[in-house]
């Protein structure tokens, strides 16, 4: 049995408990801090929730030498420059995504982690589990024949106006929040669409009350074998939706919510034999996600997500906001 990773923890977010903390009970990991910006709150976090001790500020958990691993579920616009922080301390980072608030801030990353020799990756948990790696076996295995379309939408009722998701400083936006999920799951079929999307369009709509930060996106995508995809987000929507449809030649493949698929492990799978209904099982994305990041910190092994993909990323998220009409985020300075 490898030793326990030693996991820091930044902020005391709400996600974090679904996100970091069940996972890291669930397969013996060591909560070691946490820190947060009020002290009462990491200290009532940590008590709740079985971590070690509180650590006195951001900096002082990145420095801290008992930690191998810092989580960084912070605001958007603190993932640059934690992720930057902990990197030039040598710390290995899950990150939730998007890395950085824009490319150029996602690239200095890039450098950082090559720089420390350390494992860098975006949470993109969903990639993880049995429901996403399905998806691609029908692609893969030809059920559904040749890929044509794909659209992916992710939707989510409306935070409160006082939600950081809204705050331009702090590189709010639908698409940063929600539109990475659908950019990233067509990013991902490059492997059955003749390689890597282009971007064809964008349109958006500003939430009221906070210029330049964009309610929903859509985006119109295109790939080099010819097939297209739409990837949709909604950050003030009637419910949650977080569904994909995948469309071949022969046949296609809907995933009710790819997104959480702990809340819904149904892939319905339609072709000329017929429809069907596959479960692929409710244990969480974040946990099949941790034991992967685990088994690169520990044993060198690979992962499909890397700092190179973060910046692929942020490079499509930034010309969706371009060609939106939207700026893309500025970076936050602490």
């Amino acid at each position: 049995m490898s030793e326990p990773l030693r996991i820091g923890v930044l902020g005391a977010a709400r996600i974090t408990e679904r996100s970091l903390i069940d996972p890291a009970r669930a397969t013996g990991h060591r909560l070691v801090a946490v820190a947060a910006r009020d002290r009462a709150r990491a200290e009532a976090f940590a008590a709740g929730h079985g971590v070690e001790r509180v650590a006195g500020s951001y900096a002082e958990l990145v420095a801290d030498p008992e930690i191998d691993i810092v989580y960084n579920p912070l605001a958007n616009g603190l993932h640059g420059p934690w992720n930057l922080a902990a990197l030039a301390a040598g710390k290995h980072v899950l990150s939730e995504k998007p890395s950085a608030s824009n490319t150029q801030e996602a690239a200095e990353v890039r450098q950082a982690a090559q720089k420390a020799g350390a494992v860098f990756m975006e949470a993109f948990h969903y990639l993880f589990h049995p429901v996403t790696r399905r998806l691609h076996e029908l692609l893969a295995s030809g059920e559904l024949g040749e890929l044509r379309h794909v659209e992916a939408m992710v939707a989510i009722a409306a935070p409160p106006d006082t939600d950081p998701r809204w705050s331009l400083p702090l590189a709010g936006g639908a698409l940063m929040d929600l539109g990475c999920y659908s950019l990233h799951a067509l990013r991902m079929l490059a492997p059955w669409a003749g390689g890597a999307p282009r971007l064809a369009g964008a349109r958006g709509g500003e939430r009221a009350g906070a210029p330049g930060v964009d309610e929903w996106l859509d985006a119109d995508l295109e790939f080099p074998g010819g097939a297209t995809g739409s990837a949709r987000c909604h950050m003030a929507y009637d419910g949650l939706e977080m569904s994909i449809r995948i469309v071949g030649s022969r046949g296609e493949a809907t995933a009710p919510n790819f997104v959480l698929p702990q809340r819904d492990d149904r892939i319905v799978v339609r072709t000329p034999e017929g429809e069907r209904t596959e479960r692929l099982g409710t244990r969480s994305s974040y946990t099949y996600q941790l034991e992967a990041f685990a088994a690169a910190v520990r044993d060198g092994a690979a992962l499909p997500l890397d700092a190179d993909d973060a910046v692929t990323t942020m490079e499509l998220i930034d010309a969706c906001y371009l060609e939106a009409g939207f700026e893309p985020r500025p970076r936050t300075r602490i």
